[in-house]
């Protein structure tokens, strides 16, 4: 008897949005430097949810989003920025622990300088 094995696919895994937000916060985490890892997440988002409806939603052409979201485009910050946000992701910034300090001192100075 021939044991039969398909590949792997993730999108077929994510169902709700939840699911979605939530692989796509795993895989930043686990992407470090490495930013078609992150492409390659939002690509596997988009092909659960419908790379049609993500093309129509972006104004990018449907062929265009495979190639930049496979892991092996190199899609540009703005074109990252069309799908997050069809998606309906927001992108925020956190600072690291170890810097937390820094970035109140920033904050501090940024908020000074506007009250003047």
């Amino acid at each position: 008897m021939t044991l039969k094995l398909r590949k792997w696919d993730s999108a077929e895994y994510l169902k709700t949005e939840e699911d979605m937000l939530l692989y796509l916060e795993a895989c930043m985490e686990e992407a470090g430097d490495d930013a078609a890892f992150i492409a390659k997440a939002l690509g596997t988002i988009a092909r659960a949810r419908g790379m049609s409806q993500l093309a129509k939603d972006t104004g990018l052409g449907r062929e265009s989003l495979y190639k930049a979201l496979s892991g092996e485009g190199n899609p540009s910050f703005a074109t990252i920025l069309k799908v997050t946000h069809a998606l309906g992701f927001n992108l925020h910034v956190q600072g690291q622990r170890k810097d937390m300090h820094k970035i109140t001192k920033i904050a501090q100075i940024t908020s000074a300088d506007r009250s003047r």
